[in-house]
């Protein structure tokens, strides 16, 4: 089933102190959309978090896992460890994970494979770079991206998944692609879902839209039909402009 759904990716951003006085401004926020809101902390802040809006609607979410269970890799978190300081939902695939540390389709399957084992659900994120879009190359980008980590699973395995689309050169560049080009790409996205499992998976997924979402700009995007809501990057550090984008519903 579709919802609303505007999650905020902290990134590499916010030790605990500052983490504490972002999540104590959100609480103070009013929220009067429907829509789910979702906060992605660092992994040393995830417990903090959880239990700071333990009692609020705000779902604590991680940024990244290891596709491991457990064992020699230094640094990293597995899905256990997430579920065991009160995390449902994962990030998967970011453009920064994608760009800085090679994470490929082939590593990001497994990564999907291990979180829906452990019973997260996936927010799976994906998009073309500039030169793909200048090149008109964009959809075959994502078509293969959502293939090539993706279509291995059964149907039923996709009502566990939340799909986040990621115009790579509209993030942090300032830029944003037009409403227009964001329900293209969203329309064409539910179309390969379509094609692949029938109307009622793509119907019912929810896809985000990442690309430089502002509190300007949020209203516009969350009305084209295909777009569901949003991945938020530097406005989800701000509590006003963050609940100015759930708000604008």
């Amino acid at each position: 089933m579709r919802k609303n759904i505007v999650a905020g990716n902290w990134k590499m951003n916010n030790d605990l102190p500052l983490s504490e006085a972002l999540i104590s401004d959100l609480k103070k926020q009013t929220k009067t959309s429907n829509a789910e809101v979702m906060i992605a902390p660092t992994f040393t802040n995830l417990w903090h978090a959880f239990e700071a809006t333990r009692h609020d609607d705000i779902e604590v979410i991680a940024q990244n896992m290891h596709f491991a269970e457990n064992g020699a890799y230094t640094g990293e978190v597995s899905a256990e460890m997430l579920k065991s300081v009160g995390i449902k939902t994962v990030i998967l695939g970011h453009s920064e994970r994608r760009a800085y540390f090679n994470e490929d389709d082939a590593i990001l399957a497994k990564k999907v494979d291990q979180a829906l084992t452990k019973g997260l659900r996936v927010i799976f994120c994906f998009g073309e770079e500039l030169t793909d879009r200048k090149a008109a190359n964009h959809e075959a980008v994502v078509e293969s991206q959502i293939k090539n980590a993706l279509f291995h699973l059964d149907a039923s395995a996709f009502k566990n998944i939340v799909l986040a689309y990621e115009p790579v050169w509209a993030i942090g560049t300032g830029e944003t692609a037009s409403p227009e080009q964001a329900q293209d790409m969203h329309k064409f996205i539910r179309k390969t879902l379509n094609d692949k499992y029938g109307n009622q998976v793509a119907d019912d997924m929810t896809i985000l839209y990442g690309g430089s979402v502002k509190p300007a700009n949020a209203k516009e995007i969350f009305s084209k039909p295909d777009v569901d809501g949003g991945l938020i990057g530097g406005a989800a550090l701000k509590a006003e402009d963050f609940y100015a984008i759930v708000n604008a519903f």
